[in-house]
């Protein structure tokens, strides 16, 4: 038997003058999501934001439909790409907004997410951490297809240059897939202001030693920003633990 703890912060880091990524848990643990906006103080802010809102009003509102899983997270992240375009043409000073997803949704006992640009999914079972999702950089490809190793990846220029982002006319299809989550396991859903600082060694280190989710999340936060936090980080942990026998009632 397992229960769900989980804890989320953002941090404006140690350079930036505000806050470009949004985040939300709901507060019933049935959905999670990190959004990095891009296009400026005010775009990004406002392409963030209204992923963030789009999303979970959308999810709550056909939560207790017969939609699956799949159409939810397909019809909620298109109908955030719908707004944030909307508010593009409403206010061509924001023309270039855009922003990246992350959405974790948990129902009827099975994961599923879905993500648009490059904030990321991990998760940690046992000491072994993995990177679920796959960044939608031109970077990401290269290293795929050979043409560069992960360790030139990490530095090179062009590692910022998103492929696909929330917010674009040609965004028609979002993949969803299930995920693997079982008792044990700890899911991290960041934004790159995380990564881009710190190693995933490091963040297997603190996922797997600081047991409480509200901890974990706050020293994530504060190793990017001693690493000089040059970025908004946004960090969500997500435990499935394992309950002792008084927890059981037993």
């Amino acid at each position: 038997m397992a229960k769900l703890i989980f804890a989320g912060e953002s941090d404006t880091g140690c350079l930036r003058s505000s806050n470009q990524d949004s985040y939300y848990i709901d507060p019933e643990g049935r959905f999670f999501i990190v959004a990095d906006g891009m296009g400026g103080h005010t775009g990004g802010e406002e392409a963030s934001r209204l992923a963030v809102e789009c999303i979970r009003d959308y999810l709550e509102q056909v939560w207790h439909t017969d939609d699956t899983p799949e159409e939810m997270l397909t019809q909620a992240v298109l109908k955030a790409n719908t707004a944030i375009v909307s508010d593009q043409i409403n206010h061509p000073n924001r023309a270039d907004m855009g922003t990246t997803v992350v959405v974790v949704l948990l129902r009827h006992g099975q994961a599923w997410y879905c993500h648009v640009g490059d904030s990321r999914l991990y998760r940690l079972r046992g000491a072994k951490l993995e990177q679920i999702s796959t960044d939608h950089t031109w970077i990401a490809r290269a290293v795929q297809a050979g043409l560069l190793t992960p360790e030139e990846g990490r530095i090179h220029p062009w590692r910022h240059m998103l492929l696909q982002c929330v917010g674009r006319e040609d965004l028609k299809v979002v993949p969803v897939n299930p995920l693997d989550f079982v008792e044990g396991d700890r899911l991290m859903i960041c934004s790159d202001g995380l990564t881009e600082e710190v190693s995933d060694d490091r963040i297997a280190h603190y996922l797997k030693n600081i047991r409480n989710p509200d901890g974990a999340v706050r020293a994530l936060v504060e190793e990017a920003k001693r690493q000089g936090g040059r970025d908004n980080i946004t960090v969500i942990v997500i435990a499935n633990e394992r309950l002792t026998a008084e927890q059981k009632g037993e």
